[in-house]
């Protein structure tokens, strides 16, 4: 049974119970709740391989929606007759919808549990994701794409509340790693499935598969995911105390710092996911198979640095200190980018630039899952409104930046560098500023 270790983790446990104060009676010291743990949190507690699988194949839905479907972003341009901006908010409008789901089911966990809004998420899901397959006009294919990113938002904030249910402290760290390497194959075998199944059949046929998908996973978690929250930890108000709950939570600074931080960060990432398929394949000639490559090996970047934070570096470097390290990787690699798009080196071919993306990516894998640990660390008494929280800013923040990088058109990169590079030095600048990870935790609230 995972207990939080002495020094940070458990320290974060006891100061999120303060914070917690106003908002709800304080949580007990994180080791006694294990001692005392109701039965349905032993129990999943007990079958931890199944659950980390689960909790994985949740984590993996969005990446798989959204990267499956990027080799085809030319096709459905010239499908539809669209132009390629227009695409682009396809994916803007899914991670729109995902990010403004999670704000309902964040606080709907808090209340009915987890299990139930999560399955209806996912039924609302498969249904969505067949629809897409028909989408006659790009403008249909956008509304349904919003759709299928609001009832796609379940798996995310849910997946992130149960990961708070269950563990506490750097063993929480680990565990956001540990779900990295799952759900990090998604943005590998994405693209590639993509590319093949442009190869058999059209674009449509990429939703026809994700459907599949989505009906598999949601059998899953009616058969094996428990419940996690007992029914003297929900929250018994309705919206007024779900919007207090989260005005309380937006009012730890150092909560919205880490919150920030990390939605500015993916953000960067996102710049990335929504530019790459035109950067790689239209202004550097690239065939899809050659794009879904490039992209399969960047995330294997991510998922290997992801796992060296969850082995080797949570619990013996701070996890402010990990995280730091990576903001500045990222805020690097995003001006080596700019440099190299503008033409400061002179003409750069394909090799350079793939380069520079795949450091980037790479050192997402130390900023996104220890922004996650040490935002939750705060919220024991909420942890569904959090998780919300933090995913409705990676994923508004990422749908801001999206149609930016093809501002100037689909014949420059600058763009994407650009929004990359201001995303990361936002990133930096919330994490000094907001969290002032070189100040006591205590001082910092």
């Amino acid at each position: 049974m995972p207990k939080p270790d002495s020094g940070q983790g458990s320290t974060e446990g006891h100061i999120a119970a303060a914070v917690a104060a106003p908002l709800a009676e304080p949580a007990p010291p994180a080791a006694q709740a294990s001692a005392s743990a109701p039965a349905p949190v032993v129990a999943a507690r007990r079958v931890g391989f199944l659950v980390t699988l689960v909790l994985g194949g949740l984590t993996a839905l969005p990446p798989l929606s959204m990267d499956m479907y990027l080799p085809a972003l030319p096709a459905v341009t010239r499908s539809l007759g669209a132009p390629a901006a227009t695409v682009q908010l396809t994916l803007t409008a899914c991670l729109a919808g995902m990010a403004l789901g999670q704000l309902v089911v964040g606080p709907m966990s808090d209340r009915w549990g987890r299990r139930r809004p999560l399955l209806i998420g996912m039924i609302v899901y498969v249904a969505a994701t067949a629809t897409c397959a028909l989408a006659p006009t790009a403008e249909l294919l956008i509304g349904f794409r919003l759709l299928q990113g609001l009832a796609g938002a379940a798996g995310i904030v849910i997946a992130r509340a149960v990961v708070r249910d269950l563990y506490d402290g750097v063993e929480m760290a680990r565990f956001f790693s540990t779900l990295m390497l799952i759900s990090g194959v998604a943005p590998i075998i994405a693209p590639l499935i993509g590319g093949q199944v442009l190869r058999i059949t059209q674009w449509r046929g990429i939703f026809v598969v994700l459907t599949g998908v989505g009906i598999l996973l949601t059998l899953v978690v009616a058969k094996w995911l428990h419940e996690t929250l007992p029914r003297e930890k929900r929250h018994s108000g309705g919206v007024g105390e779900a919007l207090r709950t989260m005005r309380g939570l937006l009012a730890d600074r150092v909560f919205t710092g880490y919150t920030l931080t990390g939605g500015l960060a993916f953000a960067a990432l996102f710049a990335y996911i929504s530019a790459s398929p035109f950067v790689v394949q239209e202004i550097y000639g690239a065939s899809p198979q050659t794009f879904s490559l490039l992209f399969g090996v960047n995330s294997v970047g991510l998922i290997t640095v992801g796992q060296i934070n969850g082995k080797v570096l949570v619990g013996r470097v701070s996890l402010d200190k990990a995280l730091g390290f990576g903001l500045a990787v990222i805020t690097l690699a995003a001006t080596a980018l700019l440099l190299m798009t503008a033409g400061v080196f002179g003409k750069v071919g394909l090799l350079p630039v793939a380069a520079g993306l795949f450091v980037l990516m790479s050192a997402m894998g130390l900023a996104m899952p220890n922004t996650n640990a040490l935002a939750l660390m705060r919220t024991p008494h909420a942890a569904g409104s959090a998780s919300a929280l933090i995913g409705t800013s990676s994923f508004l923040i990422g749908a801001v930046a999206s149609p930016l990088v093809g501002i100037a058109g689909e014949a420059t990169a600058v763009p994407m560098a650009v929004v990359q590079l201001t995303c990361a030095l936002g990133s930096l600048g919330c994490f000094l500023g907001l969290c002032r990870p070189w100040r006591p935790r205590a001082e910092a609230l």
